[in-house]
This record gives C-alpha cells, structure tokens and sequence, in this order.
C-alpha cells in the first residue's frame, strides 16, 4: 500500500503535449520547453525541501551555478566527456550542499533563509571574480552532449534528453514522497518534538532533502550549460532564487505536479508580459516585474496553496471531494511487522529516582520518585503548574533533568534523546494533538512504523520497499482496528473531530508497538460520550498487557479508570497510592479538590 496517487489521466495527457510538441510548435516555442523543463527541475528540489519539508531556501541558483560551471570547466579546460561533466556537476553540488547544510541547518526560524542569502551572493561573487571561471565574461565553446554518436546541437535535440530527465526525476520524487522517508519528510514541518517522538533523526532527514534539492539543481545547471553552450555569472544571481522559489510556491509547493506547472507558468507570464508592455511604455524591464508581482499576490490572494490545488478544486475529484476522503487499495491479507516480546507483566518497567529539573531558579520537578510495573495504568495528575507535563517530558526524553536518574526496562535512560527512548519502545501522545492535518488517517498512523522499518531515501524512490511498505500498513490496520477507526483510514486527518484525532494519535502510538504507552491529557476537549469510549479503549489495551502512564485534569476520568495515582503539587511528589486511598488523602484534597472528598 502506497498513499493515493494522483489521476493518471492529467500526467498522460501532458507527456502527450511534451512528446508531440517538436514537431507541432516552431523553435521558439521548443526552446522555451527546454526552460521550462530545466526550471522543473530545480523547482521540484524546492517542492521536496521547502513545501513538503518545510526548509525554505533562496539560494538554488546557485547551486545551479556550480552544477553548470563544473561541466562547462571540465569540458572546455581538459576536454572531458560531457558525461563526466554530469558526474562532476552532481557529485560537486552535492559535496557542496552537505557542508552548507551540516552548517546551516542546525538554524530555524528566519535565520535558515537568511543564511541561503548568504552563501547564494558570496557563491555568486566567487563565479564571477574567478580567473579559470572567466570571470564575468564566462565560459564560452561548451561542446554538446552526445548520445551513441548524435550531437545534441540544437534546441530540438536536446529537447527530448531535457524532458525524459524531467520525467524520471518527477516518478522517483513522487514514489519517495509516498514512501517511509517521504512520510517523514512531510512531518518536518510538525516540529522536532513530532519527528523525533516518532523515532524520526530531524537533522538526518533535513540534510538528506537539503542535499537531494541541490543535487536536482546541479543537473539543471548540467543541462543548462550544455543547452547554452555558453555560461557567465547573470543566471545565477539571488534574483534567480528568488524566482525559482516563486515557481514551487506559485505552482503549489506541496505537490510534484506544482514544479511543472510553477515553472511553465512562471516562463509563460514572462514571456507574455515581455510581448505585451512594450505596447504600452519604453520602460518595459522595470514594469514587467512590478506587474508580475501584482499578478502573483493576486494569484494567491485567491489559491493560497497555489495552481495546482486550484485546479483539483476545479477538476472532478475522484478521492471523495470536499470531505476530504482518499481512496486507498488495502491488501489486510499481508502480513504485518512482527511484535516484539513484552516484559513479563508485574515487572517494574520504569523507575524514577529522585528527579529534577530545574529552569534557572525555578524548581519545575523537585527530587519526585516513582515506579511502574508492566501492564500497569498509572495516572500523574495535580493543579496546573505542578510539573506534570515537565516530569512527562522528561521521561519521554523531551527535556533532560537537572538531577536524578529515569531507568526503563533495565537500563539507565537519564538524559537519553527522544530516538533512544523511540528504540526502546516508549511512544507518547501530546496535550495539544500534533498530527498532519493533509496526510490521510492511515499516513498518519503509519508514521508510528517509522522506527520499526528501515527503507531509506533510494529505495523508496526506486520503489523497492514494497514488502516492508505493505508491512507497516498491515500494522497500521491494526492499530486503527483496535481504536476502532478503520472506516476513516482514507480521510484527512484535518477534517476529523478533536476527539477523533485524540485517538488517532494513540493509533500511531500503538503502530510503533511500544512496551510503555504515554498519554499526555487524553481527554482535553472530549465530551462526556468521547470520554467514556477513551476509557473503554484504556481499559482494552490495559487488559492486552500494555502498561499506559497517563497525564489527566479530569479527576473522574482518572477514579475510575487508573490502577495507581502519582499526584504531584508545586514540582514535588504530595501523594500516591490507588484512587480510593488518593480520594480520601486531605492533602490531595486542600491542593487539588478543593477540600472536597
């Protein structure tokens, strides 16, 4: 099982246009698709990294710069092969971006594009203060590629090489964004507490896609210089990334098809406008970007997330239109991940000693202490600001403590990261739900898999994931049976209820086949009939030997469903015991009932 792909019939019908194009259209027009092809390229780098990873970048022209240089140098200077040239081009770029992006992408925030800005303008001083580079004057007599003897010289020769690139780069980028690193690509932009909850290394996946954009970029410039025959610093410029970004953003950065249609389009306005405001003013150069950019803003003022969800919104929708609903083909007969062994219930799964955390001179958790044994529900509870949450976290690995030590299935976890305690089978939920709110339900839950299976970038691109793909889904078909939301694997994970997402986190909680389950304020927002289903759903997993420690405010909630009661007040341990002792214990009364039994 892979997630819905889009209708076929859109893609055959524009491999049509581009095949017959040549000998329909005059050079011109064939010229102008070889832009645009060449564009697609560098714009379906940002689509990956900036629309579906959240990484913005303006810096791509000059990557392109590099990929184009390279070739143009190693040809013209020792007169290697075209070839070794695209060797070169991608292997440099490639090398170039993985030492940009160990440095760079430990920023978040603005500071990320403003680094690209950076590193785009001393790039582009380099190419043009360069003796072997020809300064700016360039280098000029690139030869042509050649193919079993053809010299691609012309435009229309080259064309169908360009587009035939254009066209495998678009099939590997579409099976890897539906594959196990696609999915954790696209949940970047949920935060690193998300990704690495879910056993997801951040900055592994981060650079992989920093260095998967540039490297599309630097095969643009190796065509690009082949194409011209002739490059020089101008192209390449900060104006140039700027465009390129403007391109995935305008086409629909979140989707393939929206760096095909980005680039066609952004090539077309121009190509209009340059035809048109001479007609009408001698200072045609400086209006036609004021005009672009109104027609831009007007654009998105109307499609926000651009052409292309614009164009599904027009287009007959066959994934079950406005209720968001995507139709997957699901083999349930195939088999499912194994299951690891469980601890042998009533052993302690964890033990707290002694913890602390400290924020400067503020005592979030003072010196708390306590256990859990396998097959356990434990409930945390206290008045807000009792540390709950800070205690949740740093048991999860989100924090680390001050002092004190955490040991989890025999071994020391103290100041572990969220990865180690994801491998050690602790998964979590969170107080505020943090799914993504465009992939499916069943995208979602699979995510849980993510550190049971181990297809990497190229596998998932080539399509060679298939047994482990079809795996995970069968474990995520369980875990969605046991929440009892199978009948909404298809729908969007955004048009569901709270209560429903609630629960769709706990689904790919489960997927990831934890020894420890922890919810953080489950019942947040639930009404009385959603809180009542949470707890039979608690009572099922308790009673199939999964030990749960539970996060609550909703006192009832809690009586009448935990095995133990950790209460906590002012960062330090008040009380423990089962409910009926924790009911009746005065302290826990005056700080948290209110005097009331």
């Amino acid at each position: 099982m892979r997630a819905p792909r889009p209708s076929t019939w859109p893609w055959l019908l524009m491999a049509l246009v581009i095949i017959m194009a040549p000998s329909v259209f005059g050079p011109f027009v064939v010229t102008l698709l070889n832009y645009i092809g060449i564009n697609t390229l560098v714009a379906l780098g940002l689509v990956i990294m900036t629309g579906c990873g959240g990484l913005t970048s303006f810096g791509q022209a000059a990557f392109v710069g590099i990929g184009a240089y390279a070739t143009a140098y190693l040809s013209t200077s020792i007169g290697a092969s075209p070839w070794v040239g695209l060797v070169a081009a991608v292997t440099l770029t490639a090398g170039i971006a993985l030492i940009v992006g160990l440095v760079t992408l430990h920023l978040g925030g603005h500071y990320l594009p403003m680094t690209t800005i950076a590193w785009s303008l001393a790039i582009f001083i380099v190419f043009g203060n360069l003796d072997m580079l020809g300064r700016h004057g360039g280098i000029s007599d690139i030869p042509p590629i050649s193919i079993f003897g053809l010299r691609l010289e012309r435009m229309p020769q080259i064309y169908f090489l360009i587009w035939a690139i254009v066209g495998a780069a678009l099939v590997l980028a579409t099976n890897l964004l539906s594959s196990r690193q696609g999915r954790a690509i696209r949940t970047l932009r949920g935060g690193k507490l998300l990704a690495e909850s879910l056993g997801i290394d951040m900055f592994r996946v981060r650079l992989v896609v920093f260095v998967i954009a540039a490297s599309l970029a630097g095969l643009a410039g190796w065509l690009f210089a082949h194409m011209q025959r002739f490059v020089s610093p101008a192209p390449f410029d900060l104006k140039a990334g700027i465009e390129y970004l403007l391109m995935a953003v305008l086409g629909g950065s979140g989707h393939i098809a929206g760096a095909l249609i980005g680039a066609a389009s952004v090539a077309l306005t121009k190509n209009w406008l340059q035809d048109i405001l001479p007609k009408f003013t001698a200072n045609a150069g400086n209006l036609e970007i004021v005009v672009f950019g109104v027609l831009f803003i007007v654009l998105l003022h109307n499609a926000r997330g651009g052409l292309v969800p614009l164009f599904q919104r027009l287009l007959p929708n066959e994934a079950g239109g406005g209720s968001g609903s995507k139709n997957f083909v699901i083999d349930r007969d195939f088999a499912p991940i194994a299951q690891r062994s469980m601890p042998e219930r009533g052993s302690q799964l964890l033990h707290v000693e002694a913890l602390s955390k400290h924020f400067g001179g503020l005592k979030a958790v003072n010196d708390i202490s306590f256990s859990i044994a396998t097959g356990e529900l434990v409930a945390l509870i206290g008045p807000n600001g009792a540390g709950k949450s800070t205690t949740f976290n740093l048991i999860a690995g989100a924090l680390h403590p001050t002092a004190g030590q955490i040991s989890f299935a025999g071994a020391d976890m103290t100041g572990s990261s969220s990865l180690v305690a994801v491998e050690r089978r602790l998964a979590r939920t969170f107080q505020h739900v943090k799914l993504r709110p465009a992939m499916s339900v069943l995208e979602n839950v699979m995510l849980g898999t993510y550190s049971r299976t181990r297809a990497g970038f190229l596998r998932g691109a080539l399509r060679r994931d298939g047994t482990e793909e079809r795996q995970a889904c069968a474990s995520t078909c369980a875990a969605l049976e046991a929440v009892g939301l199978s009948e909404l694997a298809g729908r969007s994970a955004g048009t569901l209820s709270l209560g429903q997402q609630r629960v769709v986190e706990i689904a790919r909680a489960l997927a990831a086949d934890p020894v420890l389950l922890m919810l953080d304020e489950p019942a947040a927002g639930l009404r009385a009939l959603e809180k009542k289903a949470l707890a039979d759903l608690l009572r099922r997993l308790r009673e199939r030997g999964l030990t749960i420690l539970l996060v609550e405010h909703d006192m009832d909630f809690v009586m009448n469903l935990a095995d133990r009661i950790v209460v906590l007040d002012f960062g330090q341990k008040l009380a423990e015991g089962v409910p009926a002792e924790i009911r009746r214990n005065s302290a826990v009364q005056d700080a948290y009932l209110g005097g009331i039994a």
